[in-house]
């Protein structure tokens, strides 16, 4: 059967690593030694600075192995994989897209669920729109930033909104976390619910505000290699890595939690 890949609305950015220098010392054993070749990997946008550095460490590990990553909404890469797109390893932001390529046959492997990660409030530098916290998206006066619903963080934003029993009042609604978070780093809007990590990697641009109903709406991260994945060996070796000891380190650097 010939698979089509069809393009995606979602904006993905795609980022090819640099090949590291790697030694005897530094190998991994991950259970696929002698890899080579490309790995492609498809992983939610929440996942770029911590995939990334992950990246370099694992052509370190593996001389001679190239990682290219899509970033994106975990549902526009989900589509896309379902629609032919070569990939090796998917690293969804829910569970529940995941489950949608298990179910197509797309994923045969037990995915991993690796970290976790919750929503916080990000406001610009200095606060100008003086937020409080979460009952302020329910007012019109704030301009405010909301993935949108399909994707895992709005979806995570919908759980806590009906929690705290509050009807948000966005002004715009963004395809993935990290256009939602550009947002607030412009100054567009007062305030967005986004990942407590990705208030972290934006350092001083924003600051972040944390409320108690984002306990409610833990996301699950899973990953796992592709059924059809181009370099199966790369892509288990890639999958074993990531839930290593050292890939936890790097998570809890950037503030994720540990299953």
């Amino acid at each position: 059967m010939i698979r089509k890949w069809g393009v995606a609305t979602a904006t993905v950015v795609a980022v090819v690593t640099a090949a590291g220098c790697g030694s005897d010392d530094m190998t991994e054993h991950t259970g696929a030694e002698h890899v080579s070749g490309t790995v492609t990997v498809f992983a939610a946008a929440s996942l770029i600075e911590t995939f990334t550095e992950l990246g370099k460490q694992f052509e370190a590990a593996h001389p001679g192995v190239k990682v290219i990553y899509s970033f994106g909404a975990s549902s526009a890469l989900a589509e896309q994989i379902d629609q032919g797109a070569p990939a090796d390893v998917f690293a969804s932001a829910a569970p529940k897209n995941m489950q949608q390529l298990r179910d197509k046959g797309e994923v045969t492997a037990a995915p991993v669920t690796f970290v976790r990660n919750r929503l916080e409030i990000a406001v610009p530098k200095g606060n100008p729109g003086h937020v409080t916290g979460l009952a302020d998206f329910g007012r019109t006066a704030p301009k405010l930033a909301l993935c949108a619903e399909q994707v895992p963080c709005g979806a995570a934003a919908k759980t806590v909104f009906e929690t705290a029993n509050i009807i948000p009042q966005p002004d715009t609604r963004e395809q993935d976390v990290k256009a939602v978070l550009t947002k607030v780093t412009l100054g567009e809007v007062d305030a967005a619910l986004v990942y407590r990590t990705d208030v972290k990697a934006a350092g001083d641009k924003v600051e972040g505000i944390d409320f108690p109903e984002s306990g409610k709406a833990i996301n699950d991260y899973p990953v796992a290699p592709l059924a059809h994945a181009p370099n199966a060996a790369a892509a288990a070796a890639f999958v074993d890595f990531v839930t290593s000891d050292k890939a936890e380190t790097v998570f809890a650097a950037a503030g994720f939690d540990t299953p």
